[in-house]
This record gives C-alpha cells, sequence and structure tokens, in this order.
C-alpha cells in the first residue's frame, strides 16, 4: 500500500535516520512496534509527571528530560522497526501514532503549566497551537499527497532537545520557580506561539493557493450515489460516480472548489486512503513511499 511522499527537512532527520535503523536493527524480535508506542506514551506521561513536580525540586526537571527521550525513542523507533521488519500497517500505524502524538502534547504542555515556571494558560495555548500545526501536516497529506513533517527546518526532534535545554538552565538558574523566572519564561512561551502561528498562517495561505490551481473555480464536480458513497467511503474512486453541471453562480463556486476534480485531474485527492498517509519516514530530503507500519 502506497503512502504519502514524505519530506522531511528538519535540521537532525539525516543523523535521527541512521540512528533509528541502527537500534531497530539491534531489538531483540520480542520487541514490536506496539510495545514501543506505549513506551512513548509512558515517556510522555512521566515528563508531564515531572514537570508538575519541579516546583518541588528543581530534581524533577532533570527527570523530566530524561522522559522526554524515553518519548523520543518510543514515538520515533516503533515506525522505523516496522519498516526494519517489513511488518508494516499502513492504516493502524498512522492512526494510532497521531492520536498517541496528540495525547503526549496535551499530557506534556499540562505538565509544564502546573510547574510553577510557567503560567497555564500560556502553557495551555502552546499546545493548541502545536495541535493545529500537526493537524495541518495531516491534512496536507491527504490533500497534497505529500507529508511535511518539519516547520522552517524544526521538526519534533528538535523541539525536543530545546525543551531539554530550557530544563537544565531553569534547574542551574531558577532551582525554586520565581516570580521573575515565570515572567521570562510565560513571555518566552508567547513569543514562541506567535512565531509558530504565523509558520502556520503561511503555510496555509501557500496550501491554498496550491489547491486553488488545482481545483480552479468553475470546473466540473462529481456527484456520488449513496451506494457509491457505502463501497468507497474515503472519497475513493467509483464508477457510479457521475458528472454534475458547472457551478453557475461565481458566488457559490467556493463550494466546487472541493471535490471531483482531482479525481479527473490526477491531482491528490481530499479523500485519499488513510494508506496513503504516513508517518516519520527514513529518508530526509526526498520523497519515499514506504509505509510506516
Amino acid at each position: 500500500m502506497a503512502t504519502a511522499a514524505r519530506e522531511l527537512t528538519f535540521f537532525l532527520a539525516e543523523p535521527e535516520r541512521r540512528l533509528l535503523r541502527a537500534l531497530a536493527a539491534r531489538l531483540p524480535a520480542a520487541v514490536s512496534s506496539d510495545h514501543l508506542t506505549a513506551l512513548g506514551v509512558l515517556g510522555a506521561l512521566g515528563a508531564g509527571a515531572a514537570y508538575a513536580l519541579s516546583r518541588v525540586s528543581p530534581i524533577w526537571l532533570w527527570v523530566a528530560s530524561a522522559m522526554l527521550v524515553v518519548q523520543w525513542v518510543g514515538d520515533s523507533l516503533d515506525g522505523t522497526l516496522a519498516r526494519v521488519r517489513r511488518a508494516e500497517r499502513p492504516r493502524y500505524g498512522y492512526y494510532l501514532d497521531h492520536v498517541v502524538d496528540a495525547f503526549s502534547t496535551a499530557v506534556i504542555g499540562l505538565g509544564i503549566g502546573l510547574s510553577g515556571y510557567v503560567h497555564l494558560g500560556a502553557a495551555l495555548g502552546i499546545v493548541v497551537v502545536y495541535l493545529a500545526l500537526s493537524i495541518n501536516v495531516y491534512l496536507e497529506s491527504a490533500v497534497l499527497g505529500v507529508f511535511r513533517l518539519a516547520y522552517n527546518r524544526m521538526g519534533p526532534t528538535e523541539v525536543r532537545i530545546i525543551m531539554v535545554i530550557a530544563n537544565a538552565l531553569l534547574a542551574v538558574l531558577s532551582p525554586v520557580p520565581s516570580p521573575m523566572a515565570r515572567t521570562v519564561a510565560t513571555a518566552t512561551l508567547g513569543i514562541l506561539a506567535a512565531g509558530m502561528t504565523g509558520l502556520l498562517a503561511t503555510r496555509f495561505a501557500r496550501n491554498l493557493r496550491t489547491l486553488a490551481q488545482l481545483e480552479p473555480c468553475g470546473h466540473t464536480t462529481a456527484v456520488r450515489s449513496p451506494r457509491a458513497e457505502a463501497r468507497f467511503p474515503l472519497g475513493l474512486r467509483a464508477e457510479s460516480d457521475v458528472p454534475a453541471p458547472t457551478c453557475a453562480i461565481p458566488l457559490l463556486c467556493a463550494g466546487d472548489r472541493r471535490v471531483g476534480h482531482a479525481e479527473r485531474s490526477g491531482a491528490p485527492r481530499s479523500g485519499a486512503r488513510l494508506g496513503e498517509l504516513g508517518d516519520r519516514g527514513d529518508r530526509p530530503n526526498s520523497r519515499t513511499r514506504a509505509p510506516r507500519r
């Protein structure tokens, strides 16, 4: 089953790929991708709990950093292990991985907000923005057929490294949460959230322009029968699809942009198979098509 083409352009993509493949090749046969996914969830829970406990002792900031490493191992290695062993389950892996990613992001963000170093509202705000960036990546996979994990050369691995560095600085410079440290950390999160929102807006505008070119206003749409929709629920081509008249009212043409044209022109479909979507690939700066699981 084919996957969306992956374009991994973040800074550490190539060394991370080599490291993950080396680790996957050395894991015992008893370890499965599901075990690694569970390890990633435990790492996220541990990181969130350690952040929340850092208001008691700065040692928990070091524990949080260790748990972020555990979370990285589980989250990044599960798909690589499946590919190395040729035991991919693309739809299962895609669904599970991204649900787990959302949960892990929320848990870690909540822990940061409870740490005393950051205002809770600011921490939850950065979680919302990060999840919005992630959702945009998933939608790009569906409508454009390309999985672009990085934003301006920054990927999840780089974000974890920045968090580990921030933990070390806080543990050394401000062992006890102080008003000054809280103000500085909260302001820093606000700046990061604003920058991430700008990146999302820029990419959204570019994607919308690309899709408008692929599906210009006024093209003929396809009307799907209820039977075809039941048999092909994810936008797959059905023989019973029949062409419908072109939109006659310009103001209503926006509704025509979203369906039909991609199936006739060969452009990416908004209802692509979930199996055509992928998570992290093994080859950065290239367009690979190996399924995740």
